[in-house]
């Protein structure tokens, strides 16, 4: 396929979580409300927090920067992503569809992908005023460079011009982008026309010293410090270094979650996390699940044979059914609702090794992987509260048994997911279920026993706090500039 020659800028970073993927989406919204059709772009992710979208998986950070950009998401948008399966390997997801897997001694095969990737930006190009495109990781991994096909290595290879982000909130800001440069070759050194700080606390003009050495060792412009964002707390994390949480004083309801190793899909939590009546514990390996819990959530897993491993090691099994014989709630979503059933086998080894274990027999249920993978966006009914929302699956297997005829939900017309008799254990392999406000309150006060009214409205406070992104890089970058730099691409060509 042809090269496309739309104006294109991309956003790398001097390491993982410095603000990428909020940069790129507060950027998408702007240069949208400016008129422009801007469409997200990221060669490579890893990650298992995806999105579903009517033609395949993609990256959930994808996902929010094509609703920042006011777009429909589309695996073109990130045609390579890569789903860890543990220290061994990677599912491949190769736009949008599974490719095989990825074991970790053959990484550089990442290379093959070049073409697939080129296609792909390419296609999003057509029609488009501007692409934003998002890095992965750190330009500076050298001992990767040979085969890199989500940072400089794509840049060479689209000539995109790119822009190097560093996060002063992390320390060493400073050596971390002056080091970026050292250690590049000439050629990818030229590809970066500019650097940005991100999340600045304070006064910003007692960095100006710090900008100025900066500039004077790489010979980059600076195009803006930006100030620390705290309303991005309130959009989807990316990856399992954005799960922290705090005790929040006068909550009414404690939810616990356990953080497994193969967590997938944690963005279920996120409307939970912002009820100021939830007060939400993620709980980390070597700590007890809290006694007081008023909820369990066991949340989606990419390896639910090897987190069900884990759990156990952990005790949290223990702490689960004593949970449940104080009277506790539980959910199960996703590889956590197959973990409440009786039995999870993979006959076919699709998540690891081939077997099987026995669940924490919490449902009445059974669960078989299967080579078939369920992807899909799908309309639901809450049988609790008749309230009806949006929803997606990704998920491999299925899952039967007597406890389904108690299903929480439906979709187009079937029963979804199983309820043990007294409706305080539930499972289901919807995601996104606590964005539908209704559902939420319903669930909520659930456990309660009274409903409270949440003044939280979702999807508003996305689309707010966008806006408000937005505004946000607006005052505190250089946005002509870096739109100058984007053209200067098509200019070339």
């Amino acid at each position: 396929m042809a090269r496309s020659s739309v104006p294109a800028l991309m956003i790398l970073g001097t390491g993982s979580n410095v603000g990428k993927s909020l940069i790129v989406a507060g950027l998408c919204r702007l240069f949208a409300d400016r008129g422009l059709k801007v469409r997200p772009f990221k060669p490579q992710n890893m990650s298992n927090n995806a999105a579903a979208t009517g033609a395949g998986e993609i990256g959930r950070a994808q996902a929010l920067q094509a609703r920042a950009a006011r777009v429909e998401p589309h695996p073109d948008m990130n045609p390579v992503l890569l789903k860890p399966e543990g220290d061994e390997g990677s599912q491949i997801i190769l736009q949008g569809r599974v490719a095989g897997r990825l074991a970790s001694r053959d990484f550089a095969r990442r290379g093959d992908f070049l073409p697939r990737v080129l296609d792909s930006f390419a296609r999003l190009g057509e029609g488009a005023d501007l692409v934003v495109v998002e890095g992965a990781g750190s330009p500076a991994e050298t001992n990767l460079r040979a085969r890199d096909i989500a940072n400089l290595g794509f840049a060479r290879a689209a000539d995109v011009p790119a822009m190097l982000v560093g996060d002063i909130d992390r320390g060493g800001v400073i050596a971390s982008l002056v080091g970026t440069h050292a250690v590049l070759d000439a050629d990818d050194r030229a590809m970066i026309r500019a650097f940005a700080i991100n999340r600045f606390r304070g006064n910003v003009e007692l960095f100006a010293p710090g900008v100025a050495t900066i500039a004077a060792a790489t010979g980059w412009p600076c195009l803006g410090v930006v100030p620390w964002f705290a309303e991005a707390a309130r959009l989807p994390a990316e990856d399992g270094l954005d799960l922290r949480s705090g005790r929040k004083p006068g909550a009414r309801i404690r939810i616990a979650v356990p953080v497994l190793p193969g967590i997938a899909n944690f963005d279920d939590l996120d409307p939970l996390k912002l009820e100021d009546d939830v007060d939400l514990a993620m709980i980390g390996p070597g700590r007890p699940l809290p006694g007081d819990a008023d909820l369990v959530v066991l949340p989606g897993s990419k390896t639910t044979l090897r987190d069900l491993s884990a759990l156990r090691r952990e005790g949290w099994d223990i702490d689960i059914l004593s949970h449940r014989r104080r009277g506790g709630h539980v959910l199960g979503l996703c590889g956590g609702y197959q973990m409440l059933g009786r039995v999870v086998r993979d006959p076919l080894g699709l998540e690891g090794p081939a077997g099987e274990a026995p669940g924490l027999a919490l449902l009445d249920v059974e669960t078989t992987l299967d080579a078939e993978k369920t992807v899909r966006e799908v309309a639901f009914l809450d049988s609790r509260s008749a309230a009806e929302g949006r929803a997606y699956e990704i998920h491999l297997g299925r899952t039967e048994g007597a406890d389904t005829i108690r299903a929480p939900f439906r979709v187009e017309g079937r029963a979804e997911g199983a309820a043990s008799p007294d409706g305080r254990v539930v499972g289901s392999y919807l995601h996104g279920l606590f964005g539908c406000d209704a559902v939420r309150a319903g669930r909520l006060a659930a456990i309660v026993g009274r409903r409270g009214a949440s003044g939280l409205v979702y999807e508003e406070t996305i689309e707010r706090t966008l806006d408000a992104l937005a505004g946000h890089l607006e005052r505190h970058l250089d946005t002509q500039a870096l739109l100058a730099l984007a053209r200067t691409r098509a200019s070339a060509r």
